[in-house]
């Protein structure tokens, strides 16, 4: 028969994210992703309007040929473009036991008191190296009750 390989092993071998998600919370447990409350819109009574707190989950697959040092950025951006925070880097250091088809990482990064000046659509932009492989939207809204429909 020869040497058996999965149907999609292709799918595998290069870096795929999995998940992008802006969350409420998020744990990784032995390998486990854990999600809490995934949101796309904040509704706010005024501006600026700062959120409390929430998380970035991301769940990263890759195969041999991404081994080595890689370099994960999340930028998170306003509908222009512009950077509303610092950029957020995550190394990471692909290896994998030679007898492993993929790995998979988790990686959460929780943001406290972010500030939005501005309504209006906003994005959180996945990049390994140069390469955009991933965005999460958000949208944020003002929800005044002062507003005439």
């Amino acid at each position: 028969m020869g040497d058996f390989r999965p149907v999609l092993w292709f799918l595998v071998l290069a870096m795929n994210i999995q998940v992008a998600v802006l969350c409420d919370a998020a744990t990784d447990d032995n390998g486990k992703l854990n999600l809490l409350g995934a949101f796309d819109t904040i509704y706010t009574q005024q501006l600026p309007a700062t959120h409390p707190q929430c998380s970035i989950a991301l769940r990263v697959t890759f195969g041999s040929e991404n081994e080595g040092s890689q370099l994960l950025r999340l930028n998170f951006v306003d509908a222009d473009g512009r950077s509303i925070m610092p950029g957020i880097d995550l190394p990471l250091e692909v290896s994998l036991p030679d007898d492993a088809f993929f790995g998979t990482r988790n990686f959460i990064v929780n943001i406290q008191q972010l500030k939005f000046d501005q309504p209006g659509l906003y994005s959180i932009d996945v990049l390994v190296g140069e390469d955009l492989k991933a965005n999460i939207p958000l949208l944020v809204k003002l929800n005044s009750t002062d507003l005439v429909a």
